[in-house]
């Protein structure tokens, strides 16, 4: 009798093993969207706000909430692209003063787990790295619609948001300068819209 008991035990624990790696494999993959994505910025100037975006980007991921185990997001950045429709300005964000462009071309994210919040928002956890420095972050998303394509056959839309304040100091960005420490915010919000689209 224990011998059977000890074997469905076994069975079951398999069972639920296989189940899960079955459920972390099987998360949709979502194309994105660039023409309807970006990456914004605003950080004050004294008591002004400054907006920017960075054009050059790229990312997989994979989400299904029935299926957040298999869920995952990675998304990278060229500094390079950095746009604050200022050229001198974008140079010297692209300097040492600030992002170092030449040593560190990307900023990098990779999560870790996604959670659910309610039926539209979730937070995904992960690590955010800029100019060689990584930190723990919790970005909130929130869904912001999902219908079919009313132009491309057999093709679903979603639409998620992504926003968030970042310290650009704690990634070493326009520290040991005076002008970029005392002129410039240390809070940067960021705005990420994303569109995404897959095969039914």
């Amino acid at each position: 009798m224990v011998s059977i008991i000890k074997t469905m035990v076994l069975a079951v624990a398999i069972t639920a093993m296989s189940t899960l790696t079955t459920n972390a494999q099987t998360a949709t993959k979502w194309k994105i969207d660039k023409a309807h994505t970006s990456v914004n910025f605003s950080i004050n100037h004294f008591f002004s706000a400054v907006t920017g975006k960075f054009s050059d980007f790229d990312g997989t991921i994979h989400f299904d909430p029935n299926n957040l185990n298999g869920s995952k997001a990675d998304f990278s950045v060229s500094i390079k692209s950095v746009n604050t429709d200022d050229a001198k300005r974008d140079r010297h964000l692209k300097s040492k003063d600030f992002f170092d462009a030449k040593t560190y071309p990307k900023m990098a994210f990779k999560s870790s787990k996604i959670e659910k919040k309610s039926d539209k928002e979730y937070l995904i956890y992960g690590k955010l790295t800029i100019r060689n420095k990584t930190k723990d972050v919790v970005l909130p998303m929130k869904i912001t619609g999902e219908m079919e394509h009313p132009m491309m056959k057999r093709t679903l839309i979603l639409g998620v948001v992504i926003d968030t304040t970042i310290d650009r100091t704690e990634y070493g960005v326009g520290t040991g300068d005076w002008a970029a420490t005392m002129v410039v915010g240390d809070k940067v919000k960021i705005h990420i819209p994303i569109e995404l689209n897959r095969k039914k």
